[in-house]
């Protein structure tokens, strides 16, 4: 509870911040909208050329891309910030964090919290709402549930993916690109079917980096299609316990780190 509100307090002061230039704040939100936007543009020129990338139509590829981009756009912009945690640690400014009374991963986190990031948002809601309105799906209440609960729990595993990353730039300070190659890499892959890429590397998004429990599993089971894998079906309402052993390995990794953080010695 002391980090939430920790972490309420320091983004109301950040959106505060932003919102003395509405301006501005408004340039910035369309900036990062179309900028993302370019990339499903790209989407849209590769089927002006062929009918099916992978065996998937376009409103089938936008219901990956759609709740891929919700899921990082959440996390995104509830914990985008951690990111930066590796130049605190070189510059020995995440000793001022330390010797205040709230937590550390609430501080970071909400740190420079930047309503800018609602342009990715704002993109990803439009591209699912384009994909359910264009997809002939046979609904069921299990499908719509799907729905919901491969959103929160996708936000959930690249949040843990953030905090897990940040923990490692304890050890490998100059280490934001790593991280970044899982959680926006990690968003690149989901965006396209898994049938365009080799069976090692859905494994390895499977059952080492389980990313492809944020939308491949459970997006295929709404769309009725096969897994690459052949994996049971009932993998796909498993995100909720794989977001939460996530949650508990990311927690775990950034006590680890904390604790052998010696500051910079100056």
């Amino acid at each position: 509870m002391d980090g939430l509100r920790a972490y309420r307090m320091i983004a109301a002061m950040w959106i505060r911040s932003t919102m003395a230039y509405r301006a501005s704040f408004a340039m910035t939100v369309v900036t990062d909208f179309v900028v993302t936007a370019l990339d499903f543009a790209a989407i849209l020129l590769m089927f002006s050329q062929v009918d099916m990338i992978g065996g998937y139509t376009l409103p089938e590829v936008a219901l990956l891309y759609g709740t891929a981009g919700i899921a990082l756009g959440l996390a995104d912009l509830g914990l985008g910030s951690i990111e930066q945690l590796g130049q605190r640690v070189r510059d020995g400014t995440l000793d001022t964090l330390m010797v205040r009374p709230a937590p550390v991963l609430a501080q970071i986190a909400a740190d420079g919290f930047a309503l800018r990031r609602l342009g990715r948002l704002t993109q990803g809601l439009l591209i699912l709402a384009y994909a359910l309105a264009a997809l002939d799906i046979a609904w069921t209440p299990l499908k719509v549930l799907m729905i919901p609960l491969m959103l929160l729990s996708g936000t959930v595993i690249f949040a843990s993916v953030f905090v897990a990353g940040a923990a490692f730039q304890f050890f490998a300070q100059d280490a934001a690109e790593v991280q970044s190659s899982f959680t926006y890499g990690g968003n690149t892959l989901l965006r396209y079917p898994p049938t365009i890429f080799s069976k090692e590397l859905v494994r390895g998004v499977t059952f080492v980096m389980p990313l492809a429990f944020v939308n491949w599993l459970p997006a295929l089971y709404v769309l009725g299609r096969p897994y690459p894998l052949d994996l049971p079906q009932w993998l796909a309402f498993a995100p909720p316990l794989v977001a939460v052993a996530c949650c508990a390995l990311a927690g775990a990794a950034w006590r680890v780190g904390l604790r052998s953080y010696r500051s910079t010695g100056s």
